[in-house]
């Protein structure tokens, strides 16, 4: 091989390896240029991501707010109706409170009314069964709108039906026992309307003047 050709050669090495260096660099400028681009299209997109992400968190937070807003609604209904009906059975239960406490007014009358009769006398037995017959309607009547009497005869004193007159010491009999019924007391659908005023035992020795 002669010096002139080996320099040829040498001179086609070279421009080749130039020409891919250059290839190479030009590729690597493309990709380059595409990891660019590809990220600025991925740094847009994951803006609309956190856009989107945001708007839903949004949308889920009113969501839930509403849905709150609806159930204390909805809770705030219910205890206007439970209360509405409380106060129509309360109404309806006691709206004769004040007639029935008229009405006791006349049962007293026809009590004591009885209790000066003498139903052995041939000549007041008709009296006397015309007074009971009035009374025991009145008291029936009154009974089926829920007025009930309370007669504590022999039972343990109760401060809340109850109304203590006087005491007084009874040999066998326990204290605060009512020993007497002066008049009998009234209650409507379990309320009392009127306390029943009696007499009521009490201890050996207890001065009730203390």
């Amino acid at each position: 091989m002669t010096k002139e050709s080996t320099e040829n050669k040498s001179a086609e090495d070279i421009s080749a390896d130039e020409l891919a260096a250059e290839i190479i660099g030009q590729a690597e400028e493309q990709v380059g240029e595409q990891l660019d681009t590809a990220a600025e299209s991925i740094s847009v997109e994951q803006e609309k991501i956190n856009e989107l992400e945001l708007a839903l968190a949004a949308a889920q937070s009113t969501v839930a707010d509403q849905k709150d807003s609806v159930i204390r609604a909805k809770a705030e209904v219910d205890n206007i109706r439970r209360r509405a009906a409380q106060d129509v059975e309360k109404a309806r239960k006691f709206a004769l409170e004040k007639f029935a406490a008229e009405m006791l007014t006349v049962v007293d009358n026809l009590e004591r009314g009885l209790a000066t009769i003498d139903a052995e006398a041939e000549e007041q037995k008709a009296t006397f069964e015309g007074v009971n017959l009035t009374l025991q309607g009145l008291l029936s009547g009154l009974e089926k709108f829920g007025v009930k009497a309370v007669d504590p005869q022999d039972q343990p004193f109760n401060p809340e039906l109850h109304q203590a007159m006087s005491m007084q010491e009874v040999e066998g009999v326990a204290p605060n026992t009512v020993i007497a019924v002066m008049q009998k007391g009234y209650e409507l659908n379990g309320r009392l309307i009127r306390p029943a005023m009696v007499m009521v035992s009490k201890a050996a020795g207890v001065d009730t003047q203390a």
